[in-house]
């Protein structure tokens, strides 16, 4: 398949509103691949790019990094996926391979990594073209606008959550979407969860209690009980 353009809502420059138009798709590198968007979630980060608050980012860019699609055209050396499948495009759109980050398994460090939706093109479009080595596979379970959120929300929470150790109380500091959704893997898990907010949002706390938290209060509060690790998630 063969596309020179996809309507997409772009972004011209920081503090503008994005714009619908048709906007060029490029020729496909070998390890890349098009994908046709299914849904494409939104994030703070994505708040942050129109507001200017990423210096890294590329103007005009289409953004958007929580994408799921299906592939319909693949580059010369793309080997794990064909036209059909069902994938996943998150925040880090590629990296270098080659510096003491990727090297140690920590790519999302690399200084010269390219991020989709802010230095890459992303996903607030019909088609978007992404690295295939850094795109990930997507169980049936999970419908395309369920899945979304997991790219981001979930990969970033998930990632802090390993870090965190095996300690039976875990302490989440601030309640926004990676944090809710962390929620309930560590009560799914029969560990304890004390969700901490922002001073006075009692719907953020009754939320979290209702995701299983086994006590939700402000951030300025001590929990009743000691914690073996605590997450940090406010901005």
């Amino acid at each position: 398949m063969k596309r020179a353009t996809t309507r997409a809502m772009r972004l011209d420059a920081p503090g503008t509103s994005l714009r619908l138009e048709e906007a060029p798709l490029a020729p496909l590198r070998p390890h890349e691949v098009l994908i046709e968007v299914g849904a494409c979630g939104v994030c703070r980060t994505d708040l942050h790019l129109l507001d200017g608050e990423l210096p890294q980012a590329v103007s005009p860019v289409t953004p958007g990094h929580e994408i799921v699609g299906r592939v319909v055209d693949a580059g010369a050396a793309v080997e794990r996926f064909g036209n059909g499948d069902r994938v996943g495009v998150p925040w880090l759109a590629s990296a270098c391979g080659d510096c003491r980050y990727c090297t140690a398994g920590l790519e999302n460090l690399c200084e010269r990594a390219q991020f989709t939706g802010c230095t890459v093109d992303g996903g607030f479009a019909r088609h978007a073209i992404a690295d295939s080595r850094f795109c990930l596979e997507l169980p049936d379970r999970y419908d395309d606008a369920h899945a979304a959120p997991l790219l981001c929300a979930g990969l970033i929470g998930y990632r802090a959550y390993c870090a965190a150790g095996e300690g039976a109380n875990l302490g989440l500091y601030g309640f926004g979407a990676a944090a809710h959704l962390l929620a309930q893997v560590a009560h799914a898990e029969g560990r304890r969860v004390f969700a901490l907010t922002r001073p006075g949002d009692l719907d953020a706390q009754r939320f979290a209690r209702e995701l299983g938290a086994a006590w939700a209060g402000s951030s300025d509060e001590t929990p009743p009980e000691p914690l073996d690790a605590a997450i940090i998630f406010a901005p």
